[in-house]
Parts: C-alpha cells; structure tokens; sequence
C-alpha cells in the first residue's frame, strides 16, 4: 500500500506543474487563427505564449493584464502610430521579445512609452527594437524585472519633446543588460530605484545623461560605455552606488562631464576609464567614496573635486596627458591623493621601490586661477602660467597645503 505522505507529495508535484503542461500556444498571423494580436492575449489563459508572426501590427495600445509570453518571429513591428502608448504591461510574469516596436504617442501629461510596466514583477523585455518612441522602456514600481538586449533608438532635438531611453522610477531589484541606446533625452535614468543593476549597455549621443541617478540607493552599475552625450553621466543625491570598469568617452560642453557627482556618500568608484571629457569627474559634497585604479587620460580636467567633498581615499589610480590633473575651490583638503601615477611628476626614485622619494602637488597654481577667474584661460601656456607654476612649486603658497600625493608612483598602476 501506497502511504498516505506518498499520496500528499503526488498531489503536490501534480498540482505544481500540470498548470505549465496545459499552457497553450497561440499563433498571430496573416495565415493565423489570430490576425491581431489584441484577440490572441484576449483568448489566452495564464501561462499561455503568443507566437506572432512577421508583419505590421497597428493595435493601437495594447494592454497585457495576464502573465504571457509573446514573442515575435522575424521581428514583426507594432505601430503607435504616433498616437500611442504601444505596449502597457499590467501583470506580473510576462515576457516580450523580438519585437520591433516603434512611433510612440508623445505627451507633455502623460508618459506614453513603447513598452511600460505598470506595478509589476518578474517582467522580461528581451531582444527588441524600439525606435522613435517618447519614452522607450519604462518602469514604474516595478520588481525583479529584466531588461535585456534591446536597441532603443530615437532621434530627439529637444529635451522637452524627448523622453528617456530606458526610465525606472521607484522600483527595486532590476537588471538593465546589454542594451544600446541612442538620442533619448537621457539613455538610461533611475529615480528612487534600489538594488539594481545596469550592466554592459552602450549609452550615446543622448541630449544631455547617458545615466542619470536621483535618490537610488545601494545600485551598481559595470562595464557599460557612455560616449558623446550632452552632459555625460550624473549620479546625484544616492548612497552606497558602485561603479566598476565604465567608459566615459567625448563627453564635450561647458556643463559636460564623464561623471557629475553630487551629494554622493558611501560608495566605490574602481577600475573605470575617463578619457577625452572636458571634466573626467565632477565631485560636490561627495563623502566616504573609495576611486581607485581608475584612468584619466586626455581630459581637460582629470578631477574637479570641490572643497565640499571630505574623507574620499583616491589611491592607485592614472593621470596621463590631462590639460589638468586636479582642480579644487577650496584651501582646506579633507581627503587622501596617496599612491597614484602622474605623468606631469618629474621627481625621482632613489631606493629604486616604484614610488617617488618627493611628494607630488597635482594642483597648479594656473588651475586656481582659472577656477576664480575662466576668462584667464586665454593665458593657458602662455610663458606668464609656466613662471607662475614652476614658482608654486618651489615655494607654495595658494595651491592647498593637503593636497599633495605623499607617494607617487613611478610607473603607471596596470588595471
């Protein structure tokens, strides 16, 4: 005889997966049963996939409010029309991929979207292309959701008709990979977004962020490229916010930086590479951030670190070939320079231990000025700044008295 236990756990595993044995699959076609797709998700049960195929879709707005699977077969296109918001998610568990989806309504009253999520968990947006839409992907109090190698391409000319790129407001636990985005408003922007994470995607030629954090805390975000954008990247107002292997890259403009940092505390910066931005980093009232082993190559400025900014520990990170390594506007330095590579050192090595036997002062007195006064840049190289240089150097007396790289390194720190 079968023991009673025996019959309970059958009847548990019978109960757990007889739901994915009777999901059903529907087709959507010129040739189908369903020749829209609004008919296909308004037939389908729970669980069930919708398998679309090749061909233009105008359905007006389409409201997912089960938890389906649609996927598109040769890249079928769903038009907005310009009128509308294409795809609003309104369950938990659905997927959506392979689509083109394109020509979003636009709106200054509502945020009209390609694909929106509505309040949401476990929602997968993979492999789709969204172009010229108001915003592309966008999430609102969403949960564990993905979004995954998508091409989000719009073609903005001003802010106030553009929306962004890939937008998450109050949401927690996301997963932003491999996606490319282009000429957005900004590519990629959290607002109250925690534990999430932003991971290999191509953020470009945005018109202003190619990532802008407000208020998101404990995120992450690695080896993601931001290159030509307006502004750069900010991250403002957050704490506890790691950065790892980045490229920021021809971020040009009199507001443009690789990083804008504001009102940043408890977080890492590492391994990142800023080059060929008018400013790599912009630091204010930034606290207990640890940078290091990141590079600045061809920069106008490398940092740009305000006397707002205390207890930050820079350490083993690259200065190469920047017009200026360091620039503050303040005389009081509350954070550690010690151990990093700086081109522009021309001290020496003695005891042969890779590090040089005199202190290193990365903040010219020309940097001071120019910081007080931008008119005097007219002046850069000239023979007047070099004197004024070599003259702070021997005797000190306005660059600040702590910022000084106590153990320069003679060689560049190989990442």
């Amino acid at each position: 005889m079968i023991a009673p236990k025996t019959y309970l756990i059958l009847f548990l595993l019978i109960s757990i997966f007889l739901p994915s044995a009777q999901a059903s699959i529907w087709h959507v076609g010129k040739n189908e049963r369903f020749k829209n797709v609004a008919d296909a998700i308004q037939h389908a049960q729970v669980g069930d996939s919708i398998l679309v195929k090749k061909g233009v879709y105008h359905e007006h707005n389409l409201i997912i409010d089960k938890a389906l699977s649609i996927i598109g077969q040769g890249l079928p296109i769903l038009d907005g029309e310009g009128k509308y918001e294409v795809l609003s998610i309104k369950a938990s568990h659905v997927t959506i991929q392979g689509f083109h989806i394109r020509n979003s309504g636009i709106s200054s009253l509502k945020d009209l979207a390609g694909i929106k999520i509505y309040d949401s968990q476990h929602v997968q947006i993979i492999n789709n292309l969204i172009t010229n839409s108001f915003f592309g992907i966008y999430v609102q109090y969403g949960k564990h959701c993905t979004i995954k190698n998508n091409h989000i391409i719009a073609y903005g000319v001003e802010e106030q008709q553009s929306g962004n790129g890939i937008h998450c407001w109050n949401s927690s636990y996301l997963q932003i990979q491999n996606n490319l985005i282009t000429g957005h408003r900004d590519g990629i922007y959290f607002e109250f977004v925690t534990h999430s994470i932003i991971k290999n995607n191509r953020s470009f030629r945005n018109l202003r962020y190619g990532l802008h954090f407000m208020f998101s805390n404990n995120d992450t975000y690695i080896s993601n490229v931001f290159t030509n954008n307006g502004a750069g990247v900010a991250v403002m107002f957050s704490n506890h916010v790691n950065m790892f292997y980045n490229t920021f890259h021809q971020n040009w403009g009199d507001a443009s930086y690789g990083i804008l940092l504001k009102e940043i505390s408890d977080g890492i910066i590492q391994g990142n590479h800023f080059e060929k931005n008018t400013t790599g980093i912009y630091l204010e009232g930034v606290s207990r951030v640890k940078m290091t082993r990141n590079t600045f190559s061809n920069n106008g400025w490398g940092l740009k670190i305000q006397a707002s900014c205390q207890d930050m520990a820079i350490h083993h990170n690259n200065f190469m070939n920047n017009t200026f390594d360091v620039s503050t506007n303040g005389t009081l330095v509350l954070n550690n320079f010690n151990g990093n590579y700086w081109d522009k050192y021309d001290g020496y090595d003695l005891n042969r231990d890779h590090i040089g036997d005199v202190p290193f002062r990365p903040v010219s007195l020309f940097s001071i000025i120019l910081e007080k006064n931008p008119t005097t840049l007219i002046m850069f190289r000239s023979f007047i700044s070099a004197l004024m240089d070599k003259t702070e150097k021997l005797i000190p007396s306005l660059t600040p008295e702590q910022l000084k790289d106590q153990f320069p390194l003679i060689k560049p720190v190989q990442l």
